[in-house]
């Protein structure tokens, strides 16, 4: 039994930091720029990247999926709305702030020793555990202990995008849309939504379409699982 998870998330607006906060941002780019156009995209770049730290940024959902019940939940952010708790096709999606979330992802965690995610060791599960300090929401699980699966003896994290790339063998590291191409599986992207896009969703209130893509990421993920599983165990 294992728990596929995946999280999105949506950086603070620029404008709002405080001017150190710009400074320790951009800095490397005044130093690093060779022209002024290659300085506006770098800062361009660094203005829409803010959701991509958990220094910077913060999760608005986070899905969970139980591989062998295939249900599960996405509990993401809702503010100043009234969003009803809802199911649809297995998946229960329940609005809450972002340390309720952590919460709920925790008490969870505990139930399961194995999870799977696509990059998660990469993002997710960093970006998790960071905020989970920003919140004081304490861990249940280790969820970046050893890289290698054989190292990992509290639980085990299986990151498709590193078995499938065999741990940096094939160097260049696939979308999830791309195996997902490959191999027949639906893909969320498919449909025309990206993460790139979440945060533009969010500014837009559309909660349940994040929360819906998500949902989607979380499908897609654990039939790749069972691929993996079937080709190489």
């Amino acid at each position: 039994m294992a728990l596929v998870f995946d999280i999105e998330t949506v950086g603070e607006k620029w404008d709002a930091l405080d001017e150190t906060t710009q400074s320790a941002l951009t800095r490397w780019i005044k130093r690093e720029a060779k022209s002024e156009k290659e300085y506006r995209v770098s800062l361009a770049d660094t203005k829409q990247g803010l959701g991509l730290s958990p220094l910077t940024g913060f999760i608005v959902a986070i899905g969970v999926y139980d591989t062998e019940k295939e249900k599960g939940a996405v509990y993401f952010s809702a503010p100043d709305e009234d969003i009803k708790t809802a199911e649809e096709n297995g998946i229960k999606y329940k609005a809450m702030d972002e340390k309720k979330m952590l919460e709920h992802f925790w008490t969870g965690a505990k139930e399961y020793n194995e999870f799977v995610t696509y990059n998660g060791r990469g993002f997710d599960a960093p970006f998790i555990a960071l905020r989970s300090m920003v919140h004081g929401v304490k861990p249940t699980r280790d969820l970046l202990e050893g890289r290698y699966l054989y190292q990992q003896r509290s639980c085990k994290h299986i990151d498709l995008q590193e078995q499938l790339t065999f741990y940096g063998a094939w160097n260049k590291k696939p979308s999830l849309h791309l195996f997902c191409r490959a191999l027949g599986i639906e893909s969320p992207k498919a449909l025309g939504t990206t993460g790139d896009d979440v945060a533009a969703l969010y500014a837009d209130k559309k909660y349940l379409a994040i929360a819906r893509y998500n949902a989607g990421d979380l499908r897609a993920t654990a039939a790749l699982y069972r691929r993996w599983q079937d080709a190489f165990h």
